[in-house]
């Protein structure tokens, strides 16, 4: 077998001068000495053959030492071993002294590792004589060395990719001694805590990390934790309030764990902040609690429309009643006041009923042209007794000259009427008088269209400036809790920028008024002249303008309606009129009419009880085609889903209870006018 590449160290040829300085040992005692040492020890005489081999070496060998002494040493020896000793041995013979490190292969040891020292030997400094070999087998201790050195490689490996995983790890990791002073500040906790790592080694975990009212809490669990075994201190999870470097807090999760070594005791950390989680968890809940809100609103206003539906009859009686005494009060000023004071009344509260009932049923936006100061009156009509109940003054300012804006009415009224509650619960806590100021003016346009604002202020506690940029969001309240959802302002916000306006916080306005308070103002395009003149599309609901052509006389119609009062109202009002009237408290008696005398329209109610609207119009266009066109259908609630669903089938037109004489009159010639045109 081959031998690894040789190691040579040169020492002192002088060997003589060294071995006359030891004390002269006899032969006995220098063989116990040679015979029991660990360093394998043989003589090679002159003509290469061993001439002595301690105990060492024969155990190495595994020979026996008639094997060996006396035989020469290329039959002792590995033939691969003895080719790379044969140069070496050579030089020594002829004076050299060799020292060398090597690994070496043999067939019976297999791979060792040796240290070899070649002496020549020279009796009383003569020839050389003999070579002294000794060597020193240090295997096990360079293996030890090797597997040592590769510990030491994998424990650098370990520790570099531990330092790669700590400073790059997303969490926060940070290490204390047991003091609580911090020992290890990876680069995520820099940036979640705001402190650089140089600055805070050394410091006390809670001065850095913790606010200061969880601080005494925070020693007292170091505390407990200092007082437990290792072996029964498994890692802990935990919620609690951080402090940032800025002195703002935030909510977070810290794994913490204990770690002996060496006999110190060191805690780590793993933290997450949660804020992100907690504003998902509570955007999720205030949407949560908008369902419920929308849910509640939704039974609301159904069932405010029932409740409207059910007042519409008995105010059409009012304002119908109100209307007829004061054509016949024209000579008594005294009745003629009271019967106008009643009507006015009557139809003030027929405008909150149908502003109720728009705001209730869902329908597609319709834009017209609409006076905003319009819009602002209805308003406050329906939030009249609530302001007064609560003590809370309204004035109003509002411009004479105003430019309409195309709009759709319901939808306005359902932004001021937001504005005009919130100002409303914004001053229940407010001492003092109470004011809300609502005002309409012009604004700056420049060379563009002209531009009108609508402004609501109040003298409340106002808008603190850290929620002014949130105001707008979706879920955002600044209102106690139970008293808003948050979306208020932002659905209102929309509907004004669908009609090309802007609703804002007017920040100015609030700096330049005395008191305190809100000021929100709305900004619109006003509606161009020319625009205002176009025919605007027929809107079955809004208050039509009397015809001024005379009514034909000799038309006949039949008026429909269970309850008679309004039926009796209705016929009253048509022969005032001239029209040849006659009654039906229902549809199957409107039948038997009909079936018995001639009629040029039929006025009916939607909703009866034996047989409704939809069923009437059905028999009438089969036994009276001619009349499936002349059919006007007074109802309580045009846009509820049963109603839209008779006019779309029918295309007969409706009347929205209440209604004033002249709405009644203007739909029975236009039904007429168009019977006649078919």
């Amino acid at each position: 077998m081959k031998e690894d590449p040789t190691e040579l160290v040169w020492s002192t040829d002088d060997w003589g001068h060294a071995a006359s300085a030891l004390p002269k040992l006899d032969g006995e005692l220098m063989s116990l000495l040679l015979a029991h040492i660990s360093t394998r020890v043989a003589v090679v005489d002159l003509d290469w053959k061993y001439s002595y081999a301690n105990r060492e070496t024969l155990r190495f060998m595994a020979l026996p030492p008639e094997q060996v002494i006396g035989r020469p040493m290329s039959e002792v020896l590995d033939a691969g071993v003895y080719q790379t000793l044969e140069p070496l041995f050579k030089r020594v013979f002829a004076g050299e002294t060799l020292h060398r490190r090597s690994w070496a292969n043999y067939q019976k040891q297999g791979r060792r590792f040796r240290e070899q020292w070649f002496l020549p030997y020279r009796p009383g400094g003569g020839p050389v004589q003999a070579v002294v070999v000794c060597r020193l087998d240090q295997t096990e201790q360079r293996l030890g060395e090797a597997e040592l050195a590769q510990q030491r490689a994998q424990l650098r490996a370990s520790e570099a990719l531990k330092a790669a995983i700590f400073d790059h790890a997303l969490a926060a990791l940070v290490s204390t001694d047991e003091s609580g002073r911090i020992v290890e500040f990876n680069p995520s906790a820099e940036t979640m805590f705001g402190h650089a790592r140089a600055q805070v080694l050394g410091l006390s975990v809670a001065a850095v990390m913790i606010p200061e009212r969880h601080r005494a809490a925070h020693e007292r669990g170091l505390q407990r934790w200092r007082g437990h075994h290792a072996a029964v201190l498994p890692a802990r999870r935990l919620e609690m309030h951080a402090l940032r470097a800025d002195g703002s807090e935030f909510p977070m999760e810290m794994v913490l764990w204990r770690t002996a070594t060496d006999g110190a005791v060191f805690y780590t950390a793993s933290i997450t902040d949660l804020s992100e989680r907690h504003h998902s968890a509570q955007q999720i809940e205030r949407q949560r609690e908008a369902l419920r809100q929308s849910e509640k609103l939704s039974v609301m206003g159904n069932l405010l429309a029932g409740v409207s539906h059910e007042l519409n009859n008995p105010l059409a009686i009012v304002m119908g009643r109100a209307a007829l005494l004061e054509e016949k009060s024209v000579d008594q000023p005294a009745v003629l006041r009271d019967a106008a004071l009643i009507r006015e009344a009557a139809e003030r509260c027929g405008r909150i009923v149908h502003t109720f009932l728009n705001m209730a049923r869902s329908r597609p936006p319709r834009r017209s042209a609409v006076d905003l100061n319009d819009v602002v009156r209805t308003t406050t009509d329906m939030l009249g007794y609530t302001y007064r109940s609560h003590g809370i003054e309204l004035r109003m300012q509002l411009h004479d000259a105003l430019p309409s804006v195309s709009a759709d009415a319901d939808q306005l009224c359902q932004v001021v009427l937001n504005l005009l509650v919130n100002a409303q619960q914004a001053l229940a806590l407010t001492p003092g008088r109470r004011i809300v100021r609502v005002s309409t003016d012009l604004a700056p346009s420049g060379s563009g269209p002209p531009q009108v604002c609508l402004r609501v202020a109040d003298n409340g506690p106002g808008i603190a400036a850290a929620a002014r940029a949130s105001l707008f969001e979706a879920f955002f309240t600044t209102k106690a809790e139970g008293l808003g959802t948050g979306m208020g302002l932002s659905v209102s916000r929309a509907l004004v920028r669908e009609h090309g306006g802007e609703l804002a916080l007017d920040i100015a306005a609030m700096a330049a008024q005395a008191a305190s308070g809100a000021v929100f103002c709305i900004t619109l395009p006003g509606a161009l002249a020319s625009a205002l003149a176009a025919p605007a599309a027929p809107d079955a609901r809004a208050p039509a303008q009397p015809v001024a052509a005379a009514a034909p006389r000799l038309a006949r119609l039949l008026v429909v309606d269970d309850e008679s009062e309004l039926a009796s109202l209705m016929r009253e009002m048509l022969q005032r009129a001239g029209y040849d009237v006659a009654t039906a408290e229902s549809g199957a008696a409107a039948l038997q009419l009909l079936a018995t005398t001639g009629f040029d329209a039929v006025v009916s109610d939607l909703h009866m009880p034996d047989m409704d609207g939809m069923a009437l119009w059905r028999a009438i266009c089969g036994a009276h085609p001619k009349l499936s066109d002349r059919l006007l259908f007074v109802t309580g609630d045009t846009l509820s889903p049963q109603a839209q669903e008779v006019l779309k089938v029918s295309r007969c037109m409706g009347l929205d209870k209440p209604f004033t004489k002249a709405e009644l009159l203007d739909k029975v010639q236009r039904l007429l006018k168009t019977g006649a045109n078919n």
